[in-house]
């Protein structure tokens, strides 16, 4: 265990402690650092390409990690008071939220760029679907970790467990479909048609494309492993031996969100999936332009 600067803590207060341990110090100082670098490239890419939608999502994503982590190094130094154990708690539980919210809309953009056919709901219907479940389960989320930060931390517990249950289920049907999608793009077998000669257009995977795909396969990783331990965390109770244990929640949770974020700066889509990406192209993902919502349309 270690102790604050500030505070000295015995092993017999360490059972007291909101927490049930002290957050190392130095470990919150780098996760601090590490979304703070990752939140001001985000920052600086958005602008660059004009992906207005990075704010409410990636952005979004690191500024509420910096908070949680600032909350974590607070109780590093004062691991008796409430408020920054409660501050960490409301928005570490639904900062990476945002986060998943952009690999949907990325993923509407590639299925778009490759061939909508190939995929069993449309570039306009994942973006519809999967932000809306997205939404459902940072509302949940959010709820919970309100709750768990007053008077019913064990309510409060449930309801967020809920929210990121219901996260993990959404990521791992998207991780299906996704599958799906690349299985039947490479064997050319559509899983509808549009019923008109020639509008059913297949683009190729050329290196762009193809490192896109490696970094949302790797962020999808991430976040799934992400979720499984939360789900594992918060099912335990707040006195559990897997929430009281640091270890767990820096690499399980910290250590993964900072591997996620950082992959979408290194596999930016204004850099491999160059047009119009901005809010002209979610706006195209949301109406279904171009895709052929209207057309009919037959299952295979």
């Amino acid at each position: 265990m270690s102790s604050s600067r500030k505070v000295f803590v015995t092993n017999s207060d360490v059972l007291n402690l909101p927490y049930n341990y002290v957050p190392t110090e130095w470990v919150c100082i780098v996760f601090v650092a590490l979304f703070g670098v990752s939140c001001t490239i985000h920052i600086v890419q958005a602008i660059r390409f004009r992906l207005w939608w990075l704010f409410p999502t990636a952005v979004l994503c690191g500024l509420l990690e910096v908070i949680g982590w600032s909350g974590r190094l607070w109780s590093s130094k004062n691991p008796f008071l409430q408020t920054p154990f409660l501050m960490q708690i409301a928005t570490t539980i639904v900062a990476p939220t945002p986060l998943v919210a952009a690999i949907f809309i990325i993923l509407g953009r590639i299925t778009r760029r490759l061939g909508p056919q190939y995929c069993r709901l449309t570039p306009r219907q994942y973006t519809t679907v999967f932000l809306s479940f997205d939404i459902v389960a940072l509302v949940v989320q959010s709820i919970g970790g309100g709750i768990a930060s007053g008077t019913q931390p064990d309510l409060g517990g449930h309801i967020a467990l809920g929210g990121i249950v219901l996260q993990l289920v959404v990521l791992l049907f998207y991780t299906a479909l996704s599958a799906e999608f690349l299985i039947r793009f490479n064997l050319d077998r559509p899983s509808r048609h549009s019923g008109k000669k020639g509008a059913d257009p297949r683009s190729t995977v050329d290196m762009p494309m193809a490192y896109m795909l490696i970094g949302m396969s790797a962020m999808t990783i991430f976040l799934l492993i992400r979720s499984i331990y939360r789900t594992i965390e918060l099912s335990g109770g707040w006195n559990g031996k897997v929430i009281s244990t640091q270890w767990l929640f820096n690499v399980f949770d910290g250590a993964m969100i900072v591997l996620a974020i950082f992959t979408l700066n290194f596999f930016h889509p204004g850099v491999f999936l160059r047009g119009k990406d901005g809010l002209e192209g979610l706006e195209a993902d949301m109406k279904g332009e171009g895709e052929g919502d209207n057309d009919s349309q037959k299952n295979v």
